[in-house]
């Protein structure tokens, strides 16, 4: 897995426009391409108990989307939130519930959006390493 990865422009304008949309509350999606590249967005409803300060993506919109891979669709490459506090960095919450499955997370705070791949022993937290994001066609 690469140091960069290419995003989709139209991708980051509407996880910044979702984000500026709702700015009190973490929103949430997934991310579907390949290991270097994102292609597509899913925006899923946040059903965290706190939706403000955490992130937890829809259990129905992401047994669906592995469904749809499955049977031959995009395929999941990672997931993306939003932090009210304006800071684009992965919190140690975030860091506490993030899986080590090497996903690319886009965190999107205040005009800001930074990747980071969810890695055993990460340079953030212990477990996210920086990636970063070349915006494509």
């Amino acid at each position: 897995m690469g140091r960069f990865v290419e995003i989709s422009r139209s991708v980051l304008r509407a996880v910044a426009a979702e984000s500026a949309a709702d700015p009190d509350r973490e929103v949430c999606g997934l991310l579907f391409g390949d290991s270097g590249r994102v292609i597509a967005h899913q925006p899923c409803a946040n059903v965290a108990a706190d939706p403000a300060t955490r992130f937890e993506i829809d259990p129905a919109a992401l047994i669906a989307a592995y469904r749809a891979e499955r049977g031959g669709g995009q395929r999941i490459v990672g997931c993306y939130h939003s932090h009210p506090s304006g800071d684009p960095q992965p919190s140690r919450r975030d860091a506490a519930d993030a899986a080590t499955t090497g996903w690319l997370w886009l965190i999107a705070g205040g005009s800001a959006i930074r990747a980071w791949r969810v890695v055993d022993g990460g340079s953030h937290h212990d477990r996210f390493d920086a990636v970063e994001v070349r915006p494509v066609r």
